[in-house]
């Protein structure tokens, strides 16, 4: 049973520059018919009944955001980016502890993953509350595996059993990820998603299987599926 009396904040970190959509602008503000990227996860989000408001984690040179005039009932935060993706998260954590005296669980979503189902958010929060080490929604590995050479030969060929793609949202109480990003910080270490930063600090978190509609849109060919799937939930 998720609990209805905890706060759920949604931290977006915003900051990317899109280098390999080849586009004029970042691609969280790249228009999915009437609305942005960026704006179109917002709604998403924010429309989640139990989503408490949200942290948008911006580029010290974004010059879009201002443009949006977003506007939500609940509350929107904005904070400034870091030097990598953590230092951006580790930023809206900071946010958020100065906003509210509770220790909430945070949901870190990619800024481009506009698709994510109330379904797939619904199984995440009943996962919170089984696991006191957070959880994170994934996807099984389906295809077959192989490690190249440098002249991109295979060299070996990997099995699949018990590989799970990472997606977003990623959740965790405020106090335990803001941790785990401190010491990630603080000795300077290498992660690749904010579950790897609870797995360093000694940690479990829980794998949802989700849906493999929660695209990240990263690429021109990701835009173009985007589009497909604005069509198809009109």
């Amino acid at each position: 049973m998720m609990d209805k009396s905890s706060q759920y904040w949604v931290v977006l970190p915003a900051t990317g520059t899109g280098q390999r959509m080849n586009a004029s602008c970042p691609k969280q503000y790249l228009k999915l018919k009437n609305k942005t990227i960026l704006e179109h996860t917002l709604d998403n989000l924010l429309s989640y009944p139990l989503i408490t408001g949200a942290v948008v984690i911006l580029n010290d040179s974004d010059h879009y955001w201002e443009k949006l005039n977003y506007k939500h009932e609940k509350p929107v935060l904005l904070c400034s980016g870091g030097e990598q993706r953590h230092h951006s998260v580790f930023n809206g954590l900071i946010k958020l502890k100065q906003y509210t005296e509770t220790n909430p669980f945070v949901l870190i979503h990619d800024a481009v993953r506009p698709f994510v189902s109330h379904a797939d958010l619904d199984q995440l929060l009943v996962a919170l509350e089984e696991s006191d080490d957070g959880a994170l929604l994934a996807v099984p590995v389906a295809d077959t595996l192989k490690f190249s050479t440098e002249n991109q030969l295979v060299a070996t060929t990997h099995p699949r059993e018990g590989l799970w793609r990472a997606f977003t949202p990623q959740a965790f109480r405020l106090e335990k990820i803001y941790s785990a990003l401190k010491n990630v910080i603080n000795y300077n270490l290498e992660i690749t998603d904010d579950a790897s930063a609870i797995e360093l600090a000694g940690f479990h978190p829980k794998l949802v299987h989700g849906s493999e509609l929660n695209i990240k849109i990263t690429t021109p060919q990701d835009l173009f599926l985007a589009e497909e799937l604005i069509k198809v939930n009109q």
